[in-house]
Formats: C-alpha cells, structure tokens, sequence
C-alpha cells in the first residue's frame, strides 16, 4: 500500500473513531459496541505488530513460512451492501415513476447482506456519522458457510 493511501486511511478511520466516540458520550448509557470496537481496534494493533507467518507448500511439498503477501493486499475488490430484492415484471418496471414504492423481501430492521464481489460476507446494520452513511458488522460468514454455498 502507498504512503499517501495509509495516510488516508489512518485519517478516515480516526475521523470513525471520533465520531464514534462523540456519539458513545451523548448516548449517556453503556453502549456494548464501544468494547467490541476497542478490542478489535487492540486486536488490530496487535496483528499489525506481529503478524502470523503464512504457510504454503514449497515445490519440493515442505512447509514454508513468511509468505509475501503485499501484491495481493492492493487487487481492488467492490464492496456493496444489499438492502433487499426484489422480481418484477418488465411490463411493471416500465409502469414506475417518481414517487412508486417497489416492495423488497426485507423486514424493516432486518440486517444489511455486506457483498463483496457478489459474494456475502457479512451482516450489518447501518450507522450514520458525520452525515455520511456507513455500516456496523453484526455477523461475519464463516468461510466454512461461504465454500458451501459456493457449490
């Protein structure tokens, strides 16, 4: 990653932090996701100082460690959250104009499908901050879950 994009994404995410400070102080009552942010922000920090060795297999078939993995670390992937879906008609699509309604098979206050590159990854709920819209992670797919429903 370059400088100038570690620099951006250190500002942004002290920006988060912040805002999500401001917000745990007007709220007045314990917020349980300002312990899982600080635990996963250490956990961060911890992983960063001292990452795991990766292991792969060499051409001879035995293990080797340290693995670099920072041509990987920039391929860009899309993100995108899902709100819900919907199937219509073409005949009913073309019926639509400013002001229609188009019902989704979501439940309001159901979680958010967190996609990247199409495939779902998590659930989340939405968060507003500093006028921006963002989305708090509630439930991580196992890759396990993830594999199954690949095939």
């Amino acid at each position: 990653m370059s400088e100038d994009t570690q620099t951006e994404d250190q500002a942004l995410a002290d920006e988060w932090a912040a805002a999500l400070e401001q917000q745990d102080d007007s709220e007045q009552e314990e917020d349980p996701w300002a312990s899982a942010l600080e635990e996963q922000a250490s956990t961060e920090a911890e992983q960063k100082a001292n990452p795991a060795p990766v292991a792969s297999l060499s051409d001879e078939g035995k293990q080797k460690t340290d693995v670099d993995l920072d041509m990987v670390m920039d391929i860009p992937v899309t993100i995108s959250m899902e709100i819900g879906r919907t199937r219509i008609s073409i005949r009913n699509l073309l019926q639509l104009s400013q002001g229609s309604v188009v019902e989704l098979d979501r439940l309001a206050g159901e979680p958010m499908d967190v996609l990247v590159n199409d495939t779902l990854i998590a659930h989340g709920e939405v968060v507003v901050v500093n006028d921006k819209f963002g989305i708090r992670l509630t439930d991580i797919i196992s890759t396990s879950e993830r594999i199954k429903k690949l095939r």
